[in-house]
Parts: C-alpha cells; sequence; structure tokens
C-alpha cells in the first residue's frame, strides 16, 4: 500500500484532513478512487496520463516551484506524481495518511491558475488533474476544515457567508439609504421582472464589503441601466464547493443562481469583480449541469465597465493620479480572455499604468485563488512562503512608481492584502470600482 513519501511526512493541523482521515477503510479508499478515475473522470483524465511525459517544463509556470527555490516536489508534475498518479499506478490501494497529505497537496499548494497548462508543451490541464484529487479527497470526507465549512454554507443557505434570508434585502436597502444621501432619486430594485441586467455578487459583499454594492447602485444609476437584484436566494454567485470537489453542491447553487436570472426574465447577468465565481458560472457550474454555455449569458464586471465606458454613459471627471499596477487575475484573464478591456478602463480612469511582468495572461497568481485562501489560517504561511515570486514582482513594479495595486477579484484582493502586508510593500489595494467611482461624474 503506497505511503506518502518521506519529505512529506509533516502534515498541517486540520480537524477536516485528521478526522476524516481517521474514518478511511483501505477498502473504501480504494473503491471511491477507482469510482472517479474509471466512472467520472473518463476519456479526459486518460488522454492527459497517458500523455504526459514527466518532462517538468510546467514546473518555471508554478508560483510555488519558483518560490521555494525550484523544489521539484512544488512542480506541478511533482504535485500529480505525489498524488494521482500514485493512486492510478497503486489502482486505488493507498493508505488514509496518503489520502491526508494528497488533500492537503491539492488543496493549498495549488491555487488552479492553469499557468502551467501554458507551459505544457501538449497543453495537458494540470489544475483539472488536482481538482479530480481534490473530488477523489471530498468523497472520502477530507477537506481542509475552513473550506469544508464554506461548502456547508453554499449547501444550507445558498450564499457563502451563511447570511440570512431576511439579512439579504436588509443589506440592500440599507445600502440604498447611504446611496440615496448622495444621489436622492437612487434606487436599488429588487425583484424587477425583465430588466437588462440582474446584478450579482459574492456572499463576503454583504457581509464584509457592502461599500461594494454602494459603488455598483451609483455606477448603475448613472449610467442609465436597466437594472435588478433578486430578494431571494440565488443573488450570490460564489461557489467554494466547486473548489472542495462537492460537484453536487456546486450545480444546486449554480442552478439557483441561474434559475433565479430566469424567473425574474432577465436579459443578462452581471456580476462583481470576482474570478472564482466567474469561472463557477461559465466554465464549471454550466457544464456539470449539462450546459456547454451559460444557459443566460455571463458579463463580469470589467466587460461591463469597458462597455460603459466605451459608449460613454460614464464619463471621468478628472482621471486618478497616484501611479498604479494591475493584477491580472487567473480565472478573467487567463481565463477569461479580458485584458486588453482591462486595460482600457485602467487606463480610461487612471492618469498612469505601470504594468508588472510577467503581465496579462502570463502574470503570476495571487496565491489565494483556486479555494487556497479558504482554507484558512493553518496555511497563511504556506501561502506567503508559496507566493514569494509574486511579491518580488509587486516589489519590482513599486520600485518603478508604482503606489496602488489594483486587483479585480475579490480572493485576489484578499491575498494580494496579505502579500502587501507580510513582505511589507506598502502597496494601497484597491477594486477597479473603488477608483471609476471616485472619479466618475456624478449628478450635483
Amino acid at each position: 500500500m503506497a505511503e506518502p513519501a518521506q519529505q512529506n511526512e509533516k502534515i498541517t493541523m486540520d480537524q477536516g484532513l485528521e478526522i476524516g482521515a481517521q474514518n478511511l477503510s483501505s477498502e473504501r479508499i480504494e473503491k471511491v478512487i477507482n469510482k472517479v478515475i474509471k466512472g467520472e473522470a473518463g476519456a479526459r483524465l486518460k488522454a492527459y496520463v497517458d500523455t504526459c511525459i514527466h518532462c517538468g517544463l510546467c514546473s518555471e509556470a508554478c508560483h510555488y516551484y519558483l518560490s521555494h527555490d525550484k523544489d521539484p516536489r512544488y512542480s506541478p508534475v511533482g504535485k500529480v506524481k505525489q498524488t494521482l498518479w500514485q493512486m492510478i499506478k497503486s489502482k486505488g490501494r493507498v493508505s488514509a495518511r496518503f489520502i491526508q497529505r494528497a488533500s492537503e497537496i491539492a488543496s493549498t499548494e495549488c491555487n488552479a491558475c492553469k499557468r502551467c497548462a501554458m507551459y505544457c508543451p501538449f497543453g495537458i490541464d494540470i489544475a483539472y488533474l488536482m481538482l479530480t484529487v481534490r473530488r477523489i479527497c471530498h468523497l472520502l470526507g477530507v477537506t481542509p476544515l475552513y473550506i469544508q465549512d464554506t461548502a456547508h454554507s453554499h449547501a444550507a443557505t445558498m450564499n457563502q457567508m451563511w447570511v440570512k434570508d431576511d439579512e439579504w434585502p436588509d443589506t440592500l436597502q440599507w445600502q440604498e439609504e447611504e446611496a440615496q444621501a448622495e444621489i436622492p432619486t437612487l434606487r436599488i430594485p429588487l425583484e424587477k421582472e425583465g430588466a437588462d441586467i440582474m446584478y450579482s455578487v459574492i456572499g463576503p459583499e454583504p457581509k464584509f464589503q457592502a461599500q461594494l454594492i454602494y459603488q455598483a447602485a451609483v455606477i448603475m444609476d448613472v449610467a442609465g441601466v436597466n437594472w435588478t437584484m433578486p430578494a431571494t436566494p440565488g443573488w450570490d454567485n460564489s461557489d467554494m464547493a466547486m473548489y472542495t470537489g462537492d460537484n453536487e453542491i456546486m450545480g444546486r447553487v449554480k442552478r439557483a443562481h441561474f434559475e433565479t436570472a430566469a424567473r425574474l426574465r432577465v436579459k443578462r447577468i452581471v456580476m462583481g469583480e470576482c474570478g472564482h465565481a466567474f469561472r463557477s458560472v461559465y466554465d464549471m457550474g454550466n457544464r456539470w449541469l449539462g450546459w456547454r454555455m451559460p444557459p443566460i449569458p455571463i458579463v463580469h464586471a470589467i466587460d461591463f465597465y469597458y462597455e460603459l465606458i466605451k459608449e460613454g454613459r460614464i464619463n471621468v471627471t478628472k482621471k486618478y493620479e497616484p501611479p498604479v499596477t494591475l493584477h491580472d487575475p487567473c480565472n478573467v484573464i487567463r481565463g477569461g480572455g479580458l485584458a486588453d478591456k482591462a486595460r482600457y478602463v485602467v487606463n480610461a480612469i487612471c492618469d498612469e499604468l505601470i504594468e508588472m511582468h510577467p503581465n496579462r495572461e502570463h502574470n503570476y497568481c495571487c496565491g489565494a485563488g483556486g479555494g487556497v485562501i479558504n482554507c484558512g489560517p493553518p496555511y497563511k504561511n504556506t501561502r506567503m512562503d508559496g507566493n514569494r515570486i509574486k511579491a518580488e514582482q509587486l516589489f519590482a513594479a513599486k520600485s518603478r512608481g508604482a503606489k496602488v495595486l489594483i486587483a479585480p477579484c475579490h480572493n485576489c484582493h484578499s491575498g494580494l492584502e496579505d502579500i502587501n502586508h507580510h513582505y511589507g510593500l506598502g502597496y494601497e489595494v484597491k477594486f477597479i470600482s473603488d477608483i471609476l467611482y471616485e472619479v466618475m461624474e456624478k449628478p450635483v
């Protein structure tokens, strides 16, 4: 029976992993691994496994590998060989401790950012392979505690942050009242059928970042958008179950989101500045439900801001003066192709953009995405040590004059704040909407 490699004996204390692994039998482990590999993964997994020649060219793409002085254990192929490859090779006959360590590797040492797929000569999607490991570990009940708690929140409340049904419309009313002090006629329309747009956000906004809802309402009002927000569950577009391997809850959450938009008969869904939520509605949740493309068009905030500025529906009174640098979120830039539109928007509202290098689809991950930051405090040092290369990239932009870091994604924003403080970089971290709201023309 396969055991973890000696160098990987140390496992972080995490009740989600420890208690889950205690309950495993060798028979159950073997059954679940083979169920996923043979029954769920199918031809895609076989093609990747048969094609990979273990050349290691993916290594230079990985921020964990680069940040750990090119230790091969942190290379993408190294992480696959320590986890999924061993499961396949042994036909599922691995130990409970192996599963515990495999879950830790897949959930906390890989952001599923897909940068490595760009460097693989065969285009192998190693993020998919690591998500397959997470799926196996989920079915075995071995998932980091903090992110599993978030998945439970999705299951119980249809949102990420345990926001109760009455708390959601109360928050919208509160933000509407706040905004009316600035624009007396402003409304946040609830349950308006037939609107052009349903605006959706992620759970942390009503819980911790309500000012983003305020800013969105002002932008919508000034631009004259025909929009609405739902008053019922289905308003949250985030989805951590997607990253725990709980595809069943992922499907429930996405179906609720799409069905809410369909019930309101809107033409499209515009979502806030969130990368993983964008991935969940255009690439993963929809596919699990059997839709190649979302049943209702999805527009990310970057795309929406581009549209409003390009069409002259939002005017800039005076550009933002402090020099900025722009982080390219993996899921909306590498995954969604919005690099040029992001730069159009930033250049339209800011005096000076100082590019990081590399940038666009080659940019380094923030280190927080892919559910890693949601695995909680036990793994914060893992994130900080695993993204020294990002800190170096940010420091280089800082040395060329950048003072403000724009991060148009919630997880990126939080992860980069952690890096900013840990490495003492001295940035002010902002969303695009923070700056757009500040510089846009508003009614007198």
